[in-house]
């Protein structure tokens, strides 16, 4: 009596168990190997700044508020709430924001405006002149155009060697299954809340940061996978 109930016991565990570890085994191998892809390669640099600030080497989330930044404080506090707050302590980690040289103490107004005595080391303003703003923003693969204040309410994600992350093929499932024409995620805009939170915090910045964590395990290779990324990119 007591095997058999032992031997049912076991079976039930089994079967209770299967499941669980074959979705752990999906879900460790979607995290291996979904990567968020390169949408353009050799992004510019950052200009001289008398804070040397730079992108290479960093997992940077690039904004251009131009030369009048206090217009875009509900694009920058959704930023910082939504993106800054939840990765602010991840390494490598930055958000740059670009705004001219004029614009300096408006740009510490907006930085008041969303501190609120907390920790914003890893959040840079970059002063630059008129051209060099527009000089990092052509740079960059954008579908969308700076204002007449240099500034935008999108944001760029920019990896560690100067290649802007993105997505190639941003379509639903249900966009897939019609065969809808492909479209691609280059920026995120930070007024569309669902775009910042879900799009950028919860889905591609989780991507890349695994990813980086792999090539720190020896467990990715950025060459390969580069390399699809483009030509996927030129289908």
């Amino acid at each position: 009596m007591n095997k058999n109930l032992i031997k049912r016991n076991l079976i039930l565990g089994i079967l209770f168990l299967l499941p669980v570890f074959f979705v752990l085994i999906l879900s460790l191998s979607k995290d291996n190997y979904n990567t968020l892809d390169i949408v353009k390669e050799g992004v510019v640099e950052l200009p001289k700044n008398e804070a040397n600030i730079t992108l290479k080497d960093h997992i940077t989330v690039l904004a251009f508020l131009g030369n009048k930044p206090m217009d875009n404080v509900i694009a920058a506090s959704n930023l910082k709430e939504l993106i800054y707050d939840k990765f602010k302590g991840f390494k490598k980690f930055q958000i740059v924001v670009l705004v001219n040289e004029s614009a300096r103490a408006e740009a510490q107004e907006l930085f008041r405006e969303i501190a609120t005595y907390e920790d914003l080391r890893f959040w840079h303003f970059v002063y630059a002149n008129d051209y060099e703003i527009l000089s990092t923003f052509k740079g960059l693969n954008s579908d969308i155009e700076l204002d007449e204040n240099l500034a935008t309410d999108h944001v760029f994600i920019i990896d560690t060697d100067l290649n802007q992350r993105g997505r190639l093929d941003d379509r639903t499932d249900n966009e897939i299954e019609k065969d809808k024409p492909i479209y691609g995620l280059f920026s995120y805009d930070c007024i569309e809340v669902a775009v910042l939170k879900n799009k950028m915090g919860s889905e591609d910045l989780r991507v890349l940061f695994t990813e980086y964590r792999q090539k720190r395990k020896g467990n990715f290779d950025s060459t390969t996978r580069r390399a699809e990324d483009l030509n996927r990119k030129d289908e």
